[in-house]
């Protein structure tokens, strides 16, 4: 049984007697205890009913800690009282007691939001390591938003489809991340598996969705395309009144219903059906949402998270400047102009309900920053981002040539790379010093150029550099030490555990590491690695080593001695890290692993690793 259901039998109970008063302390009443999940509360109440009794209330929810709970508790200002009578006329009988009168006319004088908006849950696969997938695991040539029912999609050719998996607070479009394997072999297996796939009928219809478990709502619009599943639960009005009813449920109005009927961390369908809803039809109302969804999908649409990434904003934004710093700063300014524009338009469409629900007393139309869900500029994200797409370029996952992905699976096309030709081996090195032209920071030179010129070249490197943190005496070994020591923990960060760029690592001594991108691997992918590339660096190894030996028999000069001899030292931790890793690696290769997208990136992960005895053998970046 649903928590939120247990609770509500559990109100009713309490309801028989009256309440004397209580301490509604709320999230993080106890300082060992984190989180928003334990929510605590304490009462006392009389074992009999007085008529119109009014009981006391104290609200602590917004404050945080301990001893600063304790403190507004004692203060005695955050006190409420409230007749019993009033929960009765609230749909579930929550225990409001902050609700004004004006509030409780509302859940009686409204329609009930289902008249207009259909609610449902959706899917709950039984098995979401086998069906469910983060969209840049897959190939992207089975892939498809573009359906509009079940027919229409299991007799596609097309194998997966947009899934609705709830996700962060986010209003108006976006946390579109998840997909559901859905051809027909998969489709009749689901039939059979988990809660049996309900409510299919409404499967890939336009709709409205939102997260089931959350502490505020918070609703998204859904075109056409997408499945839905038992947390990232859908509704769906008739098309007339789609924009109204998302802008509502957007609303400050909305949020006080919603924290009235459903005040714990889980909204389900049956709360939704409860709100109290005024059937309008505005012009006004319909633009402003329009205009907030194209507001929110621009700023989605800007991270390589979105299906429908276009190119870096560095790239996009068209200024007639090739010098970065100032690309960012008109980045910066394009972004606060979202963020602006969005803010004025959920305040007016604030202002509106408000005004229809008499609740002028109760709230304001203001929306404060941190509920405004665009990110802003970021100026060390913005760039590690850059950085990512730049090595999505070098594997030709990304061309500046091509709008979108140019490569995530099926057929390759050279066309695509003219400007900029990504790397034909599939493997680029990170080393901790200039040993060659095509590593890793030569190539990202080598984009820089492409990208912006040679001119700018420098300069471009220094903002980088300087973003990045500076970490080293000259820009290029910051960036090599970024690529080096974070980029993979970036990476792995921003792609949720699923990284598409895969780190070869020999260890602590940093003695080998490469990157590979999954969708381009083959059978011979680790072997070309191992010949072309880790033993040409322990060749570098064992010169380098005779070199700084060279240095140590004829030189004169004892600091020189000292850093060769220091040197010559790490060189041969390094050599020797190389030929340990080199055993394990020459077992893989010699295996010709093959990998199939199909099983996602934690098979895959696993597989390329696990030699013929069975045996693991680590060769890659934990994740």
């Amino acid at each position: 049984m649903d928590v939120s259901i247990k609770l509500r039998e559990f109100t009713k109970k309490i309801l028989l007697n009256d309440i004397v008063n209580m301490a509604h302390l709320g999230p993080r009443a106890f300082d060992a205890i984190g989180g928003e999940i334990v929510q605590t509360t304490a009462f006392v109440i009389r074992p009999r009913q007085i008529s119109r009794y009014r009981s006391e209330y104290i609200r602590l929810v917004d404050v945080v800690g301990e001893n600063e709970k304790k403190d507004a508790f004692l203060s005695g200002n955050r006190k409420y009282t409230a007749p019993k009578e009033y929960f009765y006329q609230i749909p579930g009988i929550p225990i409001a007691y902050w609700i004004t009168k004006k509030a409780v006319l509302a859940f009686g004088s409204y329609e009930k939001i289902k008249e207009i908006l259909l609610p449902k849950q959706g899917t709950s696969t039984g098995n979401d390591e086998k069906f469910v997938r983060y969209w840049h695991e897959i190939n992207a040539s089975l892939f498809s938003n573009a359906m509009t029912s079940i027919e229409e999609a299991i007799n596609s050719g097309y194998k997966y489809f947009p899934l609705d998996k709830g996700g962060e607070y986010r209003k108006w479009f976006g946390n579109n991340e998840k997909v559901i394997k859905m051809d027909r072999k998969s489709y009749d297996e689901l039939l059979l598996l988990g809660n049996h796939l309900p409510s299919r009928q409404y499967y890939f219809r336009e709709g409205l969705t939102w997260s089931k478990i959350a502490s505020e709502l918070s609703v998204r619009y859904d075109p056409q395309g997408f499945v839905f599943s038992s947390v990232g639960l859908k509704g769906f009005p008739d098309k007339r009144n789609i924009y109204a009813v998302l802008s509502y449920m957007n609303s400050k109005v909305c949020r006080y219903f919603t924290n009235i009927i459903s005040p714990g961390l889980s909204i389900i369908s049956g709360d939704i059906e409860k709100l109290p809803y005024s059937i309008i039809e505005s012009n006004e109302i319909d633009q402003l949402t329009k205009e907030n969804i194209s507001l929110s999908k621009k700023e989605w649409d800007a991270y390589e998270v979105s299906w429908d990434f276009v190119r870096h904003p560095f790239l996009g934004v068209h200024i007639g400047s090739s010098r970065l710093e100032q690309i960012f700063i008109a980045w910066d300014d394009f972004i606060a102009e979202l963020i602006l524009k969005l803010k004025g338009n959920e305040e007016e469409l604030n202002r509106i309900f408000i005004k229809i629900y008499g609740l002028q007393d109760e709230l304001s139309p203001e929306v404060e920053e941190k509920d405004v869900t665009i990110r802003k500029a970021d100026l060390g994200r913005d760039v590690r981002s850059f950085l990512s797409y730049a090595v999505g370029c070098m594997f030709g996952r990304y061309s500046l040539n091509f709008e979108g992905l140019a490569y995530a699976g099926g057929d390759w096309d050279d066309s695509k790379y003219t400007t900029f030709i990504p790397d034909k081996d599939n493997v680029i090195p990170i080393t901790d010093e200039e040993y060659f032209e095509d590593d890793i920071v030569g190539l990202f030179c080598a984009f820089l150029k492409k990208s912006f010129g040679s001119d700018t070249l420098e300069e471009n490197l220094d903002f980088i550099a300087k973003a990045l943190g500076n970490k080293g005496n000259t820009s290029r070994e910051v960036i090599r030490n970024y690529f080096l020591k974070d980029f993979f923990k970036d990476h792995c960060k921003v792609y949720q555990k699923r990284p598409i760029y895969w780190l070869y690592d020999s260890g602590k001594e940093d003695g080998f590491k490469a990157l590979i991108y999954m969708h381009r691997y083959n059978e011979d992918t680790i072997g070309n690695l191992r010949i072309d590339y880790l033993h040409r660096m322990q060749r570098v190894y064992e010169s380098e080593i005779t070199r700084m030996q060279e240095t140590i028999d004829n030189s004169n000069n004892a600091r020189e001695v000292a850093a060769a001899t220091k040197r010559k030292e790490k060189l041969i931790r390094q050599l020797k890290e190389t030929k340990e890793y080199d055993e394990k690696i020459a077992h893989l290769a010699l295996a010709r692993i093959p990998i199939d997208l199909d099983d996602g990136l934690k098979v895959n992960y696993d597989k390329v690793q696990t030699g013929t005895d069975g045996k693991k053998l680590d060769v890659l970046a934990k994740i």
